[in-house]
């Protein structure tokens, strides 16, 4: 079974930095895509950046600029560097995956979530 397990919320100053890391396991054949979405309360999950297995990278226009996203294949990890964090980044933010698995084939899958609150 693969799974997407989120690491590195947390409580921090607006200006301030936090890296999120979301780490997969499982018997994954191939990654086509990863990414983070965020939630913010009342509202859509949302796109915040996502990353192909080429390597090339989208972001939320509120999000350039300040956000990169990363892969480091050795880790089976994908990483979110958050720089200049403004209050309104607070959200519950989720991993995201598209892959191909073992019994499962080509299917995308989502991590519980992680927690970033922002405070002025």
């Amino acid at each position: 079974q693969v799974q997407l397990v989120e690491s590195g919320g947390g409580l921090v100053q607006a200006g301030g930095s936090l890296r999120l890391s979301c780490a997969y396991s499982g018997i994954v054949f191939y990654i086509h895509r990863m990414g983070w979405y965020r939630q913010a309360p009342g509202k859509q999950r949302e796109l915040v950046a996502t990353i192909t297995n080429g390597g090339s990278t989208n972001y939320a226009n509120s999000v350039k600029g300040r956000f990169t996203i990363s892969r480091d294949t050795a880790k089976n990890t994908v990483n979110l560097q958050m720089n200049s964090l403004k209050t309104e980044d607070t959200a519950v933010y989720y991993c995201n995956a598209e892959l191909s698995a073992a019994a499962v084939g080509r299917t995308n899958i989502w991590g519980q979530g992680t927690q970033l609150t922002v405070s002025a």
